[in-house]
């Protein structure tokens, strides 16, 4: 039966092919498990759903599309519902960990174990272009960055005529952007390590092959997910798997050019390496200050191609280094798809970074008030530290298995004082404690659930003066005190600007410029 069922999912590479009667479970009940429930009742499969608990209106919605739902712990045997379904394949949403008993039970019981990203990808062929061409598929990947890097490269991309749809862990879900009737030429994919770990699971006759990829960075994440680095950086590495035409990968960060050494890639794909140097003949990089290609361009042995300038990334706000960086990648990846050089610069002149990285919420009274509270992991936050001196750290929440202590030693030369929150106190103080004993810590206390943003904002400005910047940049998750890292950067902002009405003072003077 086993084998029966392997040789029809060998046939399942379209969504023209017969899904019919499929017989699947989906673990997981949110915007990703409903969207792989949704897509196969179309297809035709018989699908159950499998959640510890159901979101009232996605409960509401599958009945009305056909799909099954059962509720309850999952910890435990196998439930009897999904036994009686006996699966044929099972579809796994990326917050179920490798050692979920769920996907322990479908491992030995050899039950064909997908991702949502796979499912995608064999049936991006329901829309197709003039030539029968389904869209292309950039993969981004990184510890830091990915979200921006989408969204710049999708908007380098439209820059260049392309339509690109954004998708993955942002915009929209990949499975609604293959069925988007308008159809796409380009989906520039955001992928975290748990959809990649999955995807290293393909053993279908036609695996995911995208366009190009990138690997952004590689930090300390995810490890109580992944169970070690080791495992978190090979989940990481299949985004490279199969690539056709670029490997881009960060040549400040050697763990991404291994990545692209060891990687199984179509025969003919280029490595395209990028930084804030000076680039060799296949990379991207930064020439006195001009963002230069020198990999897409028929002279790359003798000369480059101009992008931008620093001057005029400062201008707009996007000057942090680490913003450079992603900016370089995302070029890469657009010009891989052949977008202009002069798309690109004045693509970049118009845009904008989302909401809680690096964002300025005021400056008022000498004092720039920072949220970055997407720096969810110590690498993020290292990125927003290092772009700023005489910092009022705001630091804190759910560490998830990483140690922040490299992160206080190599930073705490640009700190003037850290006002420490979260769950996770003890070991954010100890590291001060031990790294950094000259700046001073403040705490708020974590059970402060309601009010902990104003009491940060009232310690802060008890101790900021002109020059200062207070930076909320927590290397943590936010799940502790907050519903979402955009709650807390939304808290923090209120904080702020209530604190500075009740001062009488205004929200807009002029801010410092990150350091080089």
């Amino acid at each position: 039966m086993i084998e029966a069922s392997k040789a029809r999912l060998d046939t399942l590479t379209s969504w023209h092919a017969d899904w019919r009667g499929l017989r699947v479970v989906v673990l997981g009940l949110s915007v990703t498990g409903f969207s792989v429930a949704d897509t196969l009742a179309e297809l035709g499969a018989e699908v159950l759903v499998v959640s510890e608990r159901a979101d009232e209106e996605y409960a509401r919605l599958l009945p009305l599309i056909g799909v099954s739902l059962w509720t309850g712990a999952l910890d435990g045997p196998t439930p009897d519902a999904v036994l009686a379904h006996a699966p044929e394949l099972i579809v796994a949403s990326p917050g179920f960990a490798p050692t979920h008993p769920m996907v322990s039970w479908a491992r030995a019981q050899n039950i064909a174990l997908w991702g949502d990203i796979e499912l995608a990808w064999r049936v991006r062929d329901k829309v197709v272009d003039a030539a029968g061409r389904p869209a292309e598929w950039l993969l981004i990947t990184g510890t830091n960055g990915k979200t921006t890097t989408t969204q710049l490269t999708a908007h380098l991309l439209a820059a260049g005529g392309l339509r690109a749809g954004p998708g993955g862990d942002i915009g929209v879900p990949v499975r609604d952007a293959v069925r988007d009737p308008g159809g796409f030429d380009v989906l520039v994919v955001e992928l975290s390590s748990h959809q990649l770990w999955y995807l290293g699971l393909q053993s279908g006759p036609q695996p995911v092959s995208p366009h190009s990829s990138v690997c952004l960075n590689l930090a300390d994440d995810h490890l109580e997910w992944h169970g070690s680095f080791e495992a978190y950086r090979d989940a990481k590495a299949h985004v490279y798997d199969h690539t056709r035409v670029a490997c881009v990968y960060n040549k400040a960060d050697l763990a991404t050019r291994s990545m692209v050494e060891d990687a199984d890639v179509v025969e003919g794909a280029r490595a395209v390496g990028f930084d804030l140097g000076v680039p060799g003949p296949s990379d991207l990089g930064v020439v006195e200050g001009i963002l230069v290609d020198r990999a897409f361009h028929d002279d790359r042995h003798h000369s480059a191609l101009e992008l931008a300038t620093a001057a005029e990334l400062a201008a707009v706000g996007l000057s942090a280094p680490h913003m450079v960086a992603n900016i370089l990648a995302a070029s890469a990846l657009a010009r891989s798809l052949g977008v202009a050089p002069e798309a690109i610069h004045d693509a970049l002149l118009n845009f904008t970074v989302d909401p809680h990285r690096i964002e300025v919420v005021a400056v008022s009274g000498g004092v720039t008030w920072i949220d970055d509270s997407k720096a969810t992991n110590p690498h993020a936050a290292a990125a927003s530290l290092g772009a700023y001196r005489d910092v009022i750290w705001v630091v804190g929440g759910l560490l998830k298995g990483v140690d922040i202590s490299e992160l206080v030693a190599s930073r705490a030369s640009r700190l003037r004082a850290a006002v420490v929150i979260g769950v996770d106190r003890a070991a954010v103080l100890a590291a001060f404690e031990r790294h950094a004993p000259s700046v001073p810590v403040l705490e708020v206390m974590h059970d402060q659930t309601e009010n902990v943003m104003a009491r940060v904002v009232e310690l802060a400005q008890g101790i900021a003066r002109d020059g200062d910047v207070v930076l909320l940049a927590p290397a943590a998750a936010s799940f502790d005190q907050f519903e979402s890292y955009s709650a807390r950067g939304r808290l923090f902002a209120e904080a702020v600007r209530n604190m500075i009405d009740d001062a009488g003072g205004t929200h807009g003077e002029e801010r410092p410029h990150p350091d080089a």
